[in-house]
């Protein structure tokens, strides 16, 4: 008996389609990780889908125990689902950082790439890639990569536009992770781990004067809001 090339079995021993896993994914992020209703439009919106689809897909899923679905309301994800979830994040991420790290990819250009690799099947390969990267704990954009059993080192850290006149932190990471941004981010050499004091609040646009290692630089209220700092 053959199957299907772009089915597996994932690690609760059920088949899934590459699709199902996109929408499991999906449905976690738009939950922000938690037990949260998403409703099927939010779901279709950020599939690109019609809601028609989205519905015959929750419906899959739901069979298969690993969304709670009801009618009108939305679904969540059930503990088999955050699992699955948790163990795509883990890989997409784990990923980011080997394209980075290893392939010197930019990191406005792994996340496609990473969408590709993450439905790999094999758990011995990921497990082995961990370790290699030595068991990172963020992605090249400052995410959290959860561990094996799917747990997260918790941060402290706030958006540098919430920080005061005097204040200094670590840039840990970036809300927006789209390649623009990211362009731009690197265009004037803003990166992880680099230093940022925060100089003057303009009342006017809300722009915030900042110094980054050696230099001054004046940022628009829109990146001050897309940027994670951990103070020091």
């Amino acid at each position: 008996m053959f199957l299907d090339i772009k089915m597996y079995f994932c690690p609760n021993a059920l088949i899934m389609t590459l699709s199902e896993e996109d929408y499991i994914k999906a449905i976690y992020h738009l939950g922000k990780g938690k037990k949260t209703t998403v409703s099927t439009n939010a779901i279709a919106k950020r599939m690109v889908t019609k809601p028609s689809s989205v519905t015959d897909m929750v419906r899959k899923l739901s069979d298969k125990g690993l969304i709670n679905y009801k009618k009108y309301k939305g679904v969540s994800l059930t503990q088999a689902g955050t699992k699955t979830a948790l163990n795509l994040v883990r890989k997409h991420r784990l990923w980011e950082v080997f394209l980075v790290d290893k392939l010197d990819f930019t990191w406005d250009e792994v996340h496609d790439v990473a969408e590709q690799l993450e439905h790999i099947k094999s758990e011995k390969l990921i497990d082995k890639l961990d370790e290699h990267l030595g068991f990172p704990e963020v992605d090249p954009h400052g995410d959290p990569i959860p561990s094996k059993g799917g747990e997260f080192k918790k941060s402290i850290k706030k958006l540098l536009k919430d920080m005061p006149v005097g204040s200094t932190g670590v840039c840990v990471g970036v809300k927006d992770s789209s390649p623009p941004f990211l362009k731009f981010l690197d265009k004037n050499k803003i990166a992880l781990g680099d230093t940022i004091s925060v100089l003057d609040k303009e009342e006017f646009d809300a722009s915030i004067l900042i110094k980054i290692n050696n230099f001054k630089i004046r940022i628009s209220h829109q990146i001050a809001s897309n940027l994670y700092l951990k103070f020091n």
